[in-house]
């Protein structure tokens, strides 16, 4: 498993895990699109808004492998803004090859790629 030097381990100040520590013995965590309902809480939009952030500080537009990610913070973006760069996609491989869709992303989080923010 690729572990992302210098990625950020969670979100400042909570418990919201952006990368892992360690493989899953009991095998990988499959990544799904996960439904963002408009009631969700302020500080969960924010976990998001600042793991976009991230993403778009260490890769850009470039493919990155999911190594270390959280799968289950890539699951609140899979499908719309993080996509799938291989056919047939394996969402149980923490060598899974994924990119920014950088319109969708922008759309969806504005404030993740002004300068200095």
């Amino acid at each position: 498993m690729l572990k992302h030097r210098g990625f950020p381990s969670r979100m400042p100040g909570s418990d919201f895990q952006f990368t892992i520590r360690r493989a899953n013995p009991k095998g990988v965590t499959p990544l799904i699109r996960r439904e963002r309902y408009r009631d969700r809480k302020a500080v969960d939009r924010r976990a998001d808004e600042l793991f976009m952030q991230a993403l778009w500080e260490q890769f850009g537009d470039q493919p990155f492998e999911r190594g270390n990610l959280d799968a289950g913070r890539l699951s609140w973006l899979f499908g719309r803004e993080v996509l799938a760069v291989e056919e047939p996609f394996d969402p149980t491989s923490y060598e899974a090859l994924l990119v920014i869709d950088v319109a969708a992303a922008r759309l969806s989080f504005p404030d993740a790629f002004r300068d200095g923010y």
